[in-house]
């Protein structure tokens, strides 16, 4: 697969994502909302991706890591045996990756 077509595959996937959840807040706060509250009133689809990316800008994301974006910071991989690094390095070239993260300094033997 080219990398155009994997990007393509990517994109499509992200529009139809934002889509879903779009969606399910939608139907989630118009079946909770109004029942909970006297003044809650029901939102419509664009309202309630508004919500969404309200959540998003307020909460820092929705993969679980509190605004995490993927990135692999030099101290998760302190306590990594050099055995691990590399078992993970290769789990990264079958997702597509190709650049190994940096590696932590190590310590001098006077630290």
């Amino acid at each position: 697969m080219s990398c155009k077509s994997k990007c393509v595959k990517i994109g499509l996937m992200a529009v139809v994502g934002v889509a879903a959840l779009g969606w399910l807040v939608m139907v989630l706060w118009n079946w909770l909302v109004p029942a909970l509250f006297v003044s809650g009133r029901e939102v419509d689809y664009l309202q309630a991706i508004g919500l969404l990316a309200l959540c998003k800008i307020l909460f820092g994301g929705f993969r679980g890591h509190g605004g995490f974006h993927g990135r692999l910071h030099r101290h998760h991989l302190e306590h990594l045996t050099p055995e691990e690094r590399e078992r993970l390095h290769s789990g990264w070239h079958r997702w597509g990756c190709k650049s190994k993260p940096a590696e932590p300094e190590s310590k001098g033997a006077g630290d």
